[in-house]
């Protein structure tokens, strides 16, 4: 289990999004509220943002966010529209290395999965390394099931030919499911393409994990965000429901629709 979390609306330091708020991701490091299966995401961290050409450029770190002596002035001097963040407490079957350190990234997206997959590397990876073309399949760097989510679900775009998100998402859910049968995964998936962030919060045979929407944040005058845990008390953040997903789009207000 992990805990993550996106920002999209007026640019802002990394240091507001990732370290300020009092219940931020580096507090939820040590301080999770709502993790089921850890105490601590001290195995990785990573954010992740788009540069002046449009492009998703990330920083991943295998070490625990708070020893990381490059981070609070990274933090303190990098401004970006839209943010996205990870805390990792890895899964065992996947060690904590950079390669498994999240967000992942190919030429137009981010992402990143705060869950797991139940018996993926013998029940589940084998059928989904045989649905990628050589191509997906040869950008795979680590051997988390996260990453092999990535993987399927731009599959899946490349199959339809069209960027139709929730389609693709419930495509992929549908396949973990065949896949997986009666074991459980759990499916809290972020993407975007730094226009529009996509968010889910589901799982099969299982709870879903924590997450949280809100775009009446006083910390965050004008921006939406999603989370796994709620960055601020008074922060008007509520609730997602189990199975829906959250589309944030810049000028809007969150999206929330079943899967």
């Amino acid at each position: 289990m992990c805990r993550h979390a996106a920002y999209l609306g007026p640019a802002i330091p990394l240091q507001q999004f990732l370290i300020d708020p009092p219940h931020s991701l580096y507090t939820q490091s040590w301080a999770a509220k709502e993790l089921k299966y850890a105490r601590l995401n001290a195995d990785g961290f990573g954010f992740g943002w788009f540069n002046d050409r449009g492009e998703p450029a990330s920083y991943n770190c295998a070490a625990p966010i708070w020893v990381d002596n490059n981070l609070p002035c990274l933090a303190a001097s990098m401004t970006a529209p839209l943010w996205i963040g990870e805390i990792r407490s890895a899964t065992i079957g996947n060690p904590v290395h950079a390669y498994n350190t999240q967000p992942f990234r190919d030429g137009r997206w981010l992402f990143v999965h705060n869950g797991y997959v139940r018996k993926f590397h013998e029940q589940v990876r084998p059928a989904v390394t045989a649905q990628l073309s050589p191509a997906i399949a040869a950008d795979i760097r680590g051997n988390t099931d996260s990453e092999y989510l990535f993987a399927l679900l731009r599959q899946f775009l490349q199959e339809d030919g069209s960027p139709d998100i929730v389609n693709a998402m419930r495509r992929l859910f549908e396949r973990i499911g065949e896949l997986a049968g009666s074991e459980e995964s759990l499916l809290n998936l972020i993407l975007t393409d730094g226009t529009t962030v996509y968010a889910t919060r589901h799982a099969i045979n299982h709870e879903s994990p924590s997450l949280y929407v809100t775009d009446s944040d006083p910390l965050f005058p004008g921006a939406q965000l999603v989370a796994s845990e709620a960055f601020s008390q008074d922060g008007g953040w509520q609730r997602v429901p189990e199975h829906h997903i959250v589309t944030l789009q810049a000028g809007g207000t969150p999206d929330v629709q079943p899967l």
